[in-house]
């Protein structure tokens, strides 16, 4: 549902594109421009409390993946430089929402929601690394592990949504549970992606030896 819907974004950008490439504006200057957005606004609303702010603004950054994608593919420049630098700075991004989201609990709770919710923000943040590093090196490595039910899309909205809505005024305790759900499917993640290469290596082994 979600690669359906950042498709739609696609078309819907299509125009939006044209614009910018006319105006002599870059798909890196976009994405470079969707990061420092995402860093200013995650490491300024969710400290201060501005939740609802944060998801919503964070969340239409977010949305800028499509736009540079898109203009990439209508300038001719899509390429191994592009994804380098849009896999790299959405790292960036990634640490920015989370530590946003532990400095909140931190500044603005007490006791068991306070260790609770930093905690399993800063899990979701390592965790969801070894996520997408998983993937990244296990490309470098000639094979794909494009697989996993915690991959960066959910992450993203899980964790905005449920920030959006205790913003709204439900409890505190439903971005504490999303969190701590999100840093285990990510785990689970993690180990769905290592299966998936070893089996991989294994069938990558097997016809070396045979022919030897």
């Amino acid at each position: 549902m979600l690669s359906r819907l950042r498709g739609l974004m696609g078309r819907l950008f299509h125009p939006l594109a044209k614009a910018l490439l006319a105006a002599k504006v870059s798909p890196d200057a976009v994405t470079v421009f969707g990061t420092l957005g995402v860093l200013v606004t995650a490491l300024w609303a969710f400290p201060t409390d501005h939740l609802v702010a944060g998801a919503i603004i964070i969340g239409l950054f977010a949305f800028l993946d499509s736009l540079d994608g898109t203009m990439a593919r209508l300038a001719g420049r899509s390429g191994s430089w592009g994804a380098f630098l849009d896999s790299t700075l959405d790292r960036l991004a990634d640490a920015a929402i989370f530590c946003g989201l532990a400095a909140y609990f931190l500044l603005h709770h007490e006791g068991p929601t306070r260790a609770w919710g930093a905690t399993a923000a800063i899990a979701c943040l390592v965790i969801g690394s070894m996520v997408s590093y998983a993937r990244a090196r296990a490309e470098g490595l000639g094979m794909t592990a494009n697989v996993g039910i915690a991959e960066r899309a959910e992450r993203l909205v899980v964790s905005l949504v449920c920030a959006g809505v205790v913003g709204l005024g439900a409890p505190v305790v439903v971005l504490v549970v999303a969190l701590v759900v999100l840093a285990l499917a990510s785990l689970v993640t993690v180990g769905q992606r290592i299966a998936t290469v070893r089996r991989q290596a294994l069938a990558a082994v097997v016809p070396a030896t045979s022919e030897g």
